[in-house]
C-alpha cells in the first residue's frame, strides 16, 4: 500500500504546446497597448493544478482585450519524468528551478538552469506575473506577495486566498517572483506566487482557476467574462497577512516535532516547544506565531526549512 497522497485528476497530455513563441511557452498578442501578463506552471514539475489552468485557458483560445499574455510550463522535462509510484522525484529534473534566478549569469550546467535561460527572456518581458504552485503536504492556499508592500497590495487586490505572506523567499536561491524589476521597490512591475494546496488534490484545481482568473481580471488585459464560467468563487470575507521573521532548518535532518503541525496554525504563547533539533528545543520567539508551511511532519535532509514562522501584521 502506497504511502503518497491519492491523485484526485488526470494530468493534461501537454505536448501539444511544445511548439510556440520557444518550447512550452506561448505569446498572446492583442495588438493594442497594455500590459505584459505571464501566467506560470510547472515550476516544479509535480506541481499540476497549474498545469491543468493554463492548458485549459490555452485550449479555450483565451486572447487579451490589450496588452500581451504569456502562458509558460516552466520545468516540463521535470513534468514528463512523473511516475506515480515515486510522485514527488518529479519535483525537478536536477536541481530547483525557483532558486537559480539569482545566478543566470553563471554557466548552466543543470537542466533547471538551461530551461531558466529559455524561460528568462519572457519573464523579463512580463509586467505582472502569477507563479502557480502547489503544497507537498496538505494545507490551506497561500498567496506569497514577497517582502515589498507593492506585493502585499497586489495580493489584496486579488482577493483571495486568506492568507497572504510577506517573506524574503529561500536562503538557497531566488525564486522567479523575485527576480528584476518583480523584487525592486521602485518598479512597477510585480509578481504573486500561490499555493495552491496539496499537489494532486481536487480542491488545488479549484483554487488555481480562481486566482487565475482573479489575477487575469485584476490586471485588465481581459474581461471577466472572458474567462471560464464557474472559475471564480466567492472571496473569503477578510484577508490577513502574516510576516515572515524566520526560517527554522533542521541542522542534520533530525529535528523531531513535538506532535503534528497544522499550516498557518498559530500558537499563542512565546516559548512553546515546536520540536527538537539534534536535542535542541526549536521554540515559538514571540505570541501569536503562525506556522507557514511545516514540514516537520515529514523526514527532511540537513539544511532543509521545517517551518517558516510569522508574525500579524
Amino acid at each position: 500500500m502506497s504511502d503518497n497522497p491519492p491523485i484526485e485528476f488526470a494530468f493534461p497530455d501537454l505536448r501539444k504546446w511544445e511548439k510556440g513563441a520557444a518550447p512550452y511557452i506561448h505569446v498572446i498578442e492583442s495588438g493594442k497597448a497594455g500590459p505584459t501578463v505571464m501566467v506560470a506552471a510547472l515550476t516544479h514539475g509535480n506541481e499540476v493544478s497549474g498545469a491543468i489552468v493554463v492548458d485549459a485557458l490555452l485550449s479555450a483560445g483565451l486572447k487579451p482585450r490589450k496588452g500581451t499574455l504569456i502562458f509558460s510550463f516552466n520545468n516540463i522535462d521535470a513534468y514528463h519524468s512523473f511516475d506515480a509510484r515515486t510522485p514527488f522525484k518529479s519535483r525537478m529534473v536536477d536541481e530547483d528551478f525557483n532558486r537559480v534566478w539569482g545566478r543566470l549569469d553563471q554557466p548552466a550546467t543543470t537542466s533547471e538552469m538551461k530551461r531558466a535561460l529559455v524561460v528568462k527572456p519572457f519573464v523579463e518581458r512580463a509586467d505582472l506575473l502569477l507563479d502557480l504552485h502547489s503544497m507537498h503536504d496538505d494545507g490551506v492556499p497561500l498567496m506569497l506577495a514577497g517582502p515589498l508592500d507593492k506585493g502585499t497590495d497586489f495580493a489584496r487586490k486579488v482577493g483571495s486566498p486568506v492568507d497572504i505572506i510577506r517573506d524574503a523567499g529561500h536562503a538557497a536561491g531566488m525564486r522567479m517572483r523575485d527576480y528584476g524589476g518583480f523584487g525592486d521597490a521602485a518598479s512597477p512591475k510585480n509578481a504573486l506566487l500561490i499555493e495552491t494546496g496539496q499537489h494532486w488534490r481536487a480542491s488545488s484545481v479549484v483554487v488555481a482557476k480562481d486566482v487565475t482568473a482573479r489575477f487575469l481580471a485584476e490586471t485588465g488585459i481581459v474581461d471577466a467574462a472572458d474567462l471560464p464560467a464557474g472559475w471564480k468563487q466567492p472571496s473569503p470575507p477578510s484577508q490577513r497577512i502574516v510576516e515572515v521573521t524566520h526560517a527554522i532548518a533542521t541542522k542534520r535532518g533530525d529535528f523531531r516535532p513535538v506532535r503534528v503541525f497544522e499550516g498557518q496554525e498559530t500558537i499563542a504563547k512565546a516559548g512553546t516547544v515546536l520540536g527538537h533539533d539534534d536535542g535542541q528545543p526549536v521554540t515559538t520567539p514571540y505570541d501569536n506565531c503562525v506556522l507557514v508551511m511545516p514540514s516537520a511532519n515529514r523526514p527532511l535532509r540537513g539544511g532543509v526549512t521545517v517551518v517558516r514562522l510569522g508574525r500579524l501584521i
